[in-house]
């Protein structure tokens, strides 16, 4: 049972599926609470409006249900600069769950501030990351709230628990929520998430039916599609000269991707909470954005900024997937790399074809690439090839006094 009855008006982060709504009626009966619902569209590709239904069969007023569209601001103010620094998680996870968790925080607390609620609420494990994005970004936005988190609270244990509860209290539960899930799904525009059940045993591959971003790479044409990607000051901008807001753009990657077969990722993670678990994602745009950018890096970007970047890359990484995006190192992080890309501005020929991508051209105003300095022919004499003797020996210099050491 609750340790604390006092809360008066709880939000709670509501998918209007099963759990969500069994934590709504929860938090009633156990709480005694007025509930504000809040649904995020994140891009996830379901219909929102079963969720308001479901809130009002619930006994939820009107002025209390909240379904918001976030889509650009989701890709505006998390996706794209989270890019902009080129970042992965232990090598290869493009992080598309973890970017979610902060700004359904933040409108969460910014929600019960309008509606003067007390709590907040959210409907993850105890044994996962979620549990800590969401409450690492409420406290940062409100030190004071009021956290619910009713897996670490209630007695249920098991699916049939749950299901019990749901028809005790006359929530409806339709004929595929009976038995047990095959897996969980995670989804929203930068990716789709696949963990659990059968996709447990890391040492067997996911079944096909999992996959639900991208078809099969085999399965892609049998010729390239290539196109044409704009950037400016590192977001992307355009495909093929059209221009397009963010959110709209990264739709439009996801199409492209998909019909190509790119972005699949299976992989064997460390959670924060610490443990391993293995998921099968789906980043078909955040794939081809990742490349992309690099491309445009690679001609814009100083040797020193590039390789700068790369080595904070990682601490920027596990910041965003440990929940940390409101942290002040993050924001420092975040001003050195946003300062980075002012000139990374131009276009990138891209070429997707069976899985992969392959980036085949770039060009920019701001290029630092000189054709006279690298060309194998007689170019301009800014280079002189006799100034290399130099900065060979120097740099030799200690090298060699340890060999005359060890020749001793």
């Amino acid at each position: 049972m609750p340790q604390d009855k006092k809360i008066k008006k709880v939000v709670l982060a509501y998918s209007g599926g099963l759990d969500t709504s069994i934590i709504l009626k929860w938090l009633q009966t156990e709480y005694q609470a007025e509930v504000v619902t809040f649904t995020a569209d994140l891009g996830q590709g379901e219909e929102l409006g079963p969720a308001r239904e479901k809130a009002l069969k619930l006994g939820i007023k009107p002025e209390n249900i909240f379904i918001d569209d976030l889509r650009e601001e989701f890709v505006r103010d998390f996706v794209f600069p989270m890019f902009r620094a080129n970042t992965v998680y232990e090598g290869q996870y493009l992080l598309g769950t973890s970017i979610a968790r902060p700004l359904i925080a933040k409108r969460q607390i910014e929600i019960a501030r309008m509606v003067g609620a007390d709590a907040v609420c959210h409907g993850a494990t105890g044994k996962g990351n979620d549990q800590v994005r969401f409450e690492v970004g409420y406290y940062a936005l409100n030190p004071d709230i009021h956290v619910i988190a009713p897996w670490r609270e209630w007695e249920y244990r098991s699916r049939e628990a749950l299901i019990d509860f749901a028809e005790k209290n006359q929530i409806p539960v339709s004929k595929d929520k009976r038995g047990e899930s095959p897996f969980s799904v995670d989804a929203n525009l930068l990716h789709s998430s696949s963990e659990g059940k059968v996709l447990e045993d890391p040492a067997v591959e996911a079944p096909e039916y999992v996959h639900m971003r991208t078809i099969a790479p085999e399965d892609a044409p049998d010729t390239p599609h290539i196109f044409t990607l704009s950037f400016e000051r590192g977001d992307a901008v355009a495909i093929d000269g059209v221009a397009m807001s963010p959110a709209t753009l990264l739709t439009e990657l996801n199409r492209l991707g998909h019909d190509n077969g790119v972005g699949r990722l299976d992989l064997v993670e460390n959670r924060f909470v610490g443990m391993k678990s293995r998921g099968v994602y789906e980043t078909p745009g955040g794939t081809i954005l990742l490349a992309a950018h690099r491309g445009i890096e690679s001609i814009t970007l100083d040797r020193g900024a590039m390789h700068l970047k790369d080595e904070l890359m990682p601490k920027y990484a596990s910041l965003i997937y440990n929940g940390f995006w409101f942290a002040p190192e993050r924001e420092m992080l975040q001003a050195a790399i946003d300062h980075s890309q002012a000139k990374v501005s131009g276009e990138v020929r891209v070429k997707l074809y069976k899985g992969n991508v392959t980036i085949i051209g770039r060009t920019s105003p701001h290029s630092l690439y000189d054709q006279d300095l690298v060309t194998f022919e007689e170019g301009v004499q800014a280079y002189d090839h006799r100034d290399a003797a130099g900065f060979i020996k120097l740099n030799a210099l200690r090298l060699r006094v340890l060999a005359r050491r060890d020749q001793r």
